[in-house]
């Protein structure tokens, strides 16, 4: 009796699925090999398990960045975004750009300037004039800067002394207020007090004079 179809699905044991992948990948990579060697045809075949693992297999005759470079002009199908498509280009611009500006860094030291044209140390001393004079402007700019902040400094503290005058008179003004309402009462309080407490405390005793 021949074998009976297997329903294909996911297979939900752990164990059978690793058992089923490694038999199946086998023969998958089996398969491409005949494929290429009776039929004389390129095969590229790759396999990521679903732990992350990879298995490939090329023709003898090419390689997988070989490969897909050929898919890619064949099937005019972008396989990456264009903006890497030309990263080796921009590297090489970079490093380029580099050494020129490592060049340039020698001859504003005065070194390697022996080889130079004149028209290129005439812009070589124009640059040089213009750091200079930058650098000589730059003092003043800071102390321009400073003297700013120093007026800034004196501004904000005559306002602070201003308010805090108002302040003390607010103060001030309060308290004779305070003294200007306790003094009527003490006058209307006076008459009402006793005569022995009218007394001064510094006033002496009339009855010790004989």
């Amino acid at each position: 009796m021949g074998r009976g179809k297997i329903e294909i699905k996911r297979i939900e044991n752990v164990s059978n699925r690793q058992v089923t992948y490694s038999k199946r990948k086998n023969g998958i990579i089996k398969k491409a090999r005949e494929i290429a060697v009776l039929c004389d045809a390129q095969v590229s075949l790759v396999i990521i398990s679903s732990n992350g693992r990879m298995a490939e297999f090329c023709s003898p005759s090419t390689t997988l960045t070989k490969f897909l470079d050929r898919y890619h002009r064949s099937s005019a199908t972008k396989l990456w975004d264009a903006k890497h498509e030309y990263l080796s280009k921009e590297v090489d611009r970079i490093k380029k750009e580099n050494d020129n500006m490592q060049i340039e860094l020698r001859h504003l030291k005065g070194e390697d300037i022996v080889s130079l044209k004149l028209e290129e140390l005439i812009s070589l001393e124009e640059a040089l004039q213009n750091g200079v004079t930058n650098i000589r402007h730059k003092p003043m700019e800071l102390w321009k800067t400073l003297k700013k902040k120093e007026t800034m400094l004196e501004e904000e503290n005559k306002h602070l002394s201003y308010m805090l005058h108002q302040q003390e008179m607010a103060m001030d003004g309060r308290l004779r207020e305070m003294e200007n309402g306790y003094a009527p009462k003490m006058r209307d309080y006076l008459p009402q007090m006793p005569f022995a407490f009218r007394l001064q405390p510094m006033q002496p005793n009339l009855q010790d004079k004989k």
